[in-house]
């Protein structure tokens, strides 16, 4: 099978440089930056104080410094953010104009291997030539089972409700990151009650906000979709038994990377 290659015009990418590059990133980010070499790839965040999911990244190791994949319309804010934590350390953070492309049904010459989960395909920085979309990357990533935390989250996600600690995010021997005690404590203490999961049914997705319900009781809410699938945000304790959204059934359909 031809591997399918799209521009991704939703993300945008900051460079971080400097001496002190990456152990200012080591000590915010979920990520352990201190061991990314040179053209490694990881994820990873930046959450709030309180724990809560502010941007999702890919981490790619760079010479001089580390190179942020965010998505487009975040990346001033991130820029902003960074820069309020930067205080004396010896960074510099600018925008980089690079365009960023993915490959699925494989992993393109030239792609470096998603690090969230296999099936991912890969990930480059730097113009390819492209043969597929985006909505069509967007397609496998869902059939795959992976939430886009870009579209799927709000200000108040946990990172772990969008399976950051199941999909390579999270870094739990690395040491403080900013919004580490919570998450920790979550993962700890078990404390997990929702989780985004892929759910399919018959027909057009149903609208953002749309509740999951198992009988009378609300079990979660469709986050984005297309066509026969959806990213859910669902209540782990009441995903037995037959689940409906808007009286139409639909079937939890649990990825390989997030077992029961």
């Amino acid at each position: 099978m031809t591997d399918r290659i799209a521009r991704l015009d939703s993300r945008s990418l900051v460079k971080v440089s400097g001496p002190d590059a990456k152990p200012f990133l080591h000590n915010l980010l979920t990520q352990d930056v201190e061991t990314l070499a040179p053209g490694a790839l990881r994820f990873g965040a930046l959450l709030s104080p309180p724990g809560r999911l502010l941007f999702d990244l890919f981490l790619w190791g760079e010479d001089d410094g580390v190179v942020l994949d965010v998505a487009a319309e975040k990346r001033d804010a991130l820029i902003q953010r960074l820069s309020m934590y930067r205080l004396r350390a010896g960074v510099e953070i600018a925008s980089d104009e690079r365009p960023v492309f993915v490959s699925w049904s494989g992993v393109a010459q030239g792609f470096t291997a998603d690090p969230r989960t296999s099936g991912l395909g890969g990930r480059s920085i730097g113009e390819q030539t492209t043969n597929a979309t985006e909505d069509g990357w967007n397609a496998h990533r869902l059939a795959v089972g992976v939430p886009d935390p870009a579209r799927d989250v709000d200000d108040g996600t946990y990172p772990i409700e969008a399976n950051f600690d199941l999909l390579n995010g999270i870094d739990f021997a690395k040491g403080c990151f900013v919004g580490q005690e919570t998450t920790s404590r979550m993962k700890r203490r078990g404390e997990i009650k929702k989780r985004m999961l892929p759910l399919t049914f018959d027909g057009p997705a149903p609208a953002a906000g749309a509740e999951v319900l198992n009988g009378e009781l609300r079990a979660g809410e469709i986050l984005t979709g297309r066509e026969g699938s959806a990213m859910a945000l669902v209540r782990l304790d009441r995903l037995d038994g037959i689940l409906t959204v808007d009286g139409r059934p639909v079937t939890i359909n649990r990825p390989a990377y997030c077992p029961a």
